[in-house]
């Protein structure tokens, strides 16, 4: 499913103008993007959790060149899904 296909079934649901719906979609995904870049998770209740994780810094290596290099540690969005959700998603897929 794409935002098109979001936002077209959100409009078809609630009766509210594509263009509205549009406007809320990427203001909350921009929402989203700004708190996770100032450090801040974003807790939806039944849905899930957008969180900031840290991940540590690492030794990789490049096997085609036989080199090895660090990788500083850094930070990366995550999503968690609520166990409504798993459960449900659970439920529903066979």
């Amino acid at each position: 499913m794409t935002k098109a296909d979001i936002i077209n079934e959100i409009s078809k649901n609630t009766g509210i103008e594509k263009v509205t719906v549009l406007k809320t979609v990427e203001a909350l995904m921009e929402t989203v993007k700004d708190s996770l870049s100032k450090d801040k998770n974003v807790y939806l209740r039944g849905f899930g959790s957008f969180i900031v994780k840290k991940r540590a810094q690492k030794t990789a290596r490049n096997i085609s060149k036989n080199t090895t290099i660090i990788i500083p540690e850094h930070f990366i969005p995550a999503f968690k899904p609520s166990k409504v959700f798993v459960n449900k998603v659970k439920s529903s897929v066979k």
